[in-house]
């Protein structure tokens, strides 16, 4: 499946099916690829009245470590810094949660995902 995809269209093959993955499990979608400056948010939900700032990622085998391990604290503090301004955007004072999906898209079509829920705290 991965092997004859960009980087961009696995990225975008993996939102994909973390959306589905998050709305099946209940999650209210607010936004996609939400941009603060430089910053992004791949996925802002609601679950049981948390605000869910999601991070997404994707890669086509486990060569190189899970998905997950390219969250790194740099990583982290610019998902904090667009949380900030997300919630100062939109006026919002509700409690946050910072999650990963980590998918890995395997050559034999299957995909495998893991979501970690309150991966990392500010």
């Amino acid at each position: 499946m991965g092997r004859n995809l960009n980087k961009a269209q696995v990225g975008k093959l993996g939102e994909n099916e973390a959306l589905s993955y998050l709305k099946k499990k209940g999650y209210k979608i607010l936004h996609c690829n939400w941009r603060s400056g430089k910053d992004e948010i791949d996925i802002v939900a609601l679950h049981n009245d948390i605000l869910v700032i999601v991070e997404v990622k994707t890669r086509t085998s486990i060569s190189y470590g899970e998905p997950w391990e390219a969250v790194d604290e740099r990583k982290q503090q610019a998902l904090e810094r667009a949380a900030m301004a997300y919630l100062d955007e939109f006026s919002i004072d509700m409690e946050l949660r910072f999650d990963i999906v980590s998918i890995v898209l395997l050559s034999n079509n299957e995909i495998q995902i893991n979501h970690i829920e309150n991966a990392f705290y500010p």
